[in-house]
């Protein structure tokens, strides 16, 4: 069974709900992501975007709301290619999309177009941005605060305006049954207009709550009269902003000073926007200077939006949808039962398992593959340029191309390693019909990602674990325990292919005094085979050094952070922005320090002698000393075998420690192909 997941008590998720005169089939909402890439250079949606969509709702999504949709492209300037635009070529989008949304009917799903005014001071300069970033007034840039926006005239809200009009009615045209507009949420440009720390303005879109909510209420109306009042119109929409100050969120139970909108102004402003015409209010908290309330990562609790659409519910008469790490089922349900949503938004969830709805109403939860809460292959590829996917579903985004097809002929298929990377592999190469053995030195599947799941802000690293040993068992995959395969081993079984996922060990250093009983690995620490004192000197603030100092320091212990580096988490492969802010507040929160550009030098009987890059030293006191200065690939095997076998991989952290998305993407790409 599914870590945490228990049968469904009723059927609350699979009940039918209307949004307006529209009749959805079941409570279950594909929450808007922004999915980067799936466009052509006209704004308009490729077939990547397509299948993405269909697959959703094949998978049995109720109602599926698109990714952010600009309705214009020359105030609020995007780099080309990026974002999907209904007005760069209004004829080829009607196209592209029909095909969409004939296909999402086909399953019996309903689709809303998302409408967005586009980022403002949201977006980053030069990468996303391709021109001075525009707001609702003379505010800086949220990445760059040295750029200032430009404050958009009366007359170009106005216009954009009439650009949300038209790109409803062709929205309608195309066949999408409704349109959320991107508006009251998230800080982007739409509520920098809404929110009284950003709009300093003094025409009819300033002044009190009821002026800065005029250019929501404008687009609304105008989308009604235009296309009839039959046409839903949702709204995306924040109910609290969590800004403590600028470029500064607030934590949960943190006691501080809201400079957004807090929860009474929200309930007030919902209340006028309900009046206004719209017809459902899809519900989260946060913005961009609170953005791992938005997006939020491993670190933030299942469920973290539900006390605040528990009120919102109580004050309007629209569905509210939310989302908010809702994956696990029974939280989904709870969220229903509990009157705390009308639907259920399932974003990230959907990405790693578009087939969420039906394994729930098959009673099967714990196929489900879970979200980890990385955002390594969603937002943060964003970040890097790159087209949207998932870390645990490398399909995401390329369904068609990665499509898992029978092998022409079955071989025999022996895998060194059971960690992610082997497990990943091993299933792959199996549902093509492969004979496939896993061979793990140990006696337990899951390699490193064991340690890394021990903290309890991890757990849904464990349910990936549980999900792949099940997973095994469906497809009668044979595992070997406790068995370190050799050269011998190899010529004796005789395999087709040889997949090599034999991990990463850590890096120990060299150095006097390191052998002493005070000094342990994070992964000892991590696994209990070793304990730490009171007072810890943590050796590395890469990302392992890092969450396993906030680990300790949450059974009450004192943790000091050295890093060879100017800062702390800089090491490595990037991680997304919602996980770094989060993570560096929890360390502050937690009272862990940090020694920047300073290395370890001696292991004493006291502490320990630091080193900075200007050749100072100093001592510091510890009762334990715990390295966590990276790992470096366990090829042995794959060296001894190279030139033997034809087919062999080396796959995961054996070809290079990276993080769990690059060792699953790896291990896929040999298990479709091999």
């Amino acid at each position: 069974m599914y870590e945490g997941v228990s049968c469904l008590k009723n059927d609350s998720l699979f009940k039918p709900i209307k949004i307006g005169k529209v009749e959805v089939k079941n409570k279950i909402s594909m929450a808007p992501m922004g999915a980067f890439g799936l466009v052509d250079n006209e704004g308009c949606y490729n077939q990547r975007a397509v299948d993405y969509y269909v697959e959703r709702a094949k998978g049995g999504t109720g109602l599926i709301i698109t990714s952010i949709t600009k309705v214009e492209n020359e105030l609020d300037k995007v780099v080309p290619g990026i974002i999907p635009t209904v007005s760069v070529n209004p004829g080829r989008f009607l196209m592209t999309s029909s095909e969409m949304t004939e296909r999402v009917h086909a399953y019996g799903s309903k689709i809303f177009l998302q409408l967005t005014m586009g980022f403002g001071r949201s977006g980053a300069p030069g990468t996303l941005l391709a021109a001075q970033p525009v707001s609702a007034s003379d505010i800086p840039n949220y990445w760059d605060p040295t750029v200032t926006c430009r404050a958009l005239t009366t007359s170009e809200v106005e216009w954009v305006v009439q650009k949300f009009i038209e790109s409803a009615a062709i929205a309608k045209k195309a066949g999408f049954d409704g349109v959320e507009i991107h508006a009251v949420h998230e800080g982007y440009l739409l509520d920098q207009f809404t929110l009284s720390i950003f709009n300093r303005r003094t025409d009819k879109y300033g002044g009190d709550l009821r002026g800065r909510l005029e250019l929501p209420i404008e687009i609304v109306q105008g989308i009604k009269a235009a296309v009839g009042e039959d046409f839903p119109v949702g709204l995306r929409y924040s109910v609290k902003s969590c800004i403590k100050d600028w470029r500064q969120g607030g934590l949960p139970d943190e006691d501080y000073v809201e400079k957004g909108r807090d929860l009474k102004e929200g309930l007030e402003a919902a209340k006028i926007l309900e009046k206004a015409g719209y017809d459902e209010l899809n519900t989260d908290v946060g913005t961009y200077d609170a953005w791992y309330w938005s997006h939020p990562p491993v670190y933030q609790k299942s469920g973290l939006y539900l006390p605040y659409t528990k009120e919102l519910k109580k004050v309007v008469n629209i569905p509210v949808i939310v989302a908010g790490k809702l994956g696990i089922p029974e939280d989904a349900e709870r969220a229903l039962d509990e009157d705390a949503a009308d639907m259920i938004g399932l974003g990230r969830p959907l990405l790693t398992d578009p087939y969420w709805p039906k394994k729930v109403l098959t009673n099967h939860p714990e196929r489900i593959r879970p979200c980890i809460g990385c955002h390594t292959g969603c937002l943060g590829r964003g970040f890097e340029g790159k087209p949207i996917s998932c870390a645990v579903n490398p399909a995401v985004g390329r369904e068609r191309y990665y499509e898992i097809k029978p092998a022409s002929e079955s071989k025999k298929v022996l895998v060194v390693g059971g960690g992610v990377a082997g497990m990943e592999a091993a299933i792959t190469s199996a549902k093509r019909g492969h004979k496939v053995t896993i061979y793990e030195s140990t006696n337990e599947l899951g390699g490193e990602v064991i340690p890394g799941s021990v903290p309890d802000f991890k757990t849904d690293d464990r349910r990936l674990i549980a999900w792949y040993k099940n997973e095994i068992k469906e497809h009668k995959i044979d595992v070997v325990f406790n068995t370190k395969v050799t050269e011998e081993l190899v010529e004796r079984e005789k395999p087709d292919i040889v997949i090599i996922a034999t991990g990463a060990k850590e890096i120990r250093l060299r150095l006097p005094g390191i052998e002493k009983d005070k000094v342990a690995t994070a992964v000892e620490l991590l696994n209990g085979t070793k304990k730490a004192g009171e007072n810890i000197l943590m050796v590395g603030g890469g990302l392992v050094g890092c969450e396993t100092a906030l680990y300790l320091a949450k059974q009450g212990k004192k943790v000091t952070i050295v890093e060879a580096k100017d800062s702390i988490l800089n090491a490595g492969k990037p991680i997304p922005h919602m996980n770094k802010i989060m993570l560096l507040d929890l360390l502050k929160k937690y009272d862990i320090k940090a020694i920047v550009n300073t290395s370890l030098l001696e292991v004493t009987d006291d502490g320990a002698v630091l080193i900075d890059n200007k050749f100072r030293k100093q001592n510091i006191s510890a009762d334990t000393i715990a390295i966590a200065v990276g790992f470096k690939p366990d090829r042995e095997l794959y060296n001894r075998l190279h030139g033997k076998i034809a087919d062999l991989y080396l796959i995961g952290d054996a070809y290079q420690p990276a993080n769990i998305m690059d060792a699953i993407w790896s291990a896929n790409e040999i298990g479709l192909n091999c």
